[in-house]
């Protein structure tokens, strides 16, 4: 999506709120809201937002991995595995 197509002033919000939600919707796209000639707010398809906050969350994963290694704070995978085998060894039966 081009920025440039999607960039209304607030008055067009106002006046065309429903055709807004539904061009968002459909298109699974953002939409730039301006306020006095400065972008304000963006409004955006509750998919695409979803999808936003779980590559932001992984990512969030991925920089805690990689902090704990560069701190020397991890096991081998042989040893982790180990420590959960004897885990569910001591489970009992159901």
């Amino acid at each position: 999506m081009q920025y440039s197509t999607s960039i209304k002033p607030i008055s067009f919000l106002k006046t065309h709120a429903s055709e807004v939600i539904r061009v968002v919707s459909a298109s699974r796209g953002t939409m730039i809201i301006t306020h006095n000639g400065e972008a304000k707010v963006i409004v955006q398809d509750v998919h695409l937002y979803e999808e936003t906050q779980e590559s932001l969350a992984l990512l969030k994963i991925l920089a805690q991995s990689s902090q704990s290694i560069e701190q020397g704070r991890y096991k081998p995978a042989s040893q982790s595995f180990a420590l959960i085998r004897q885990q569910i060894a001591k489970q009992p039966e159901l």
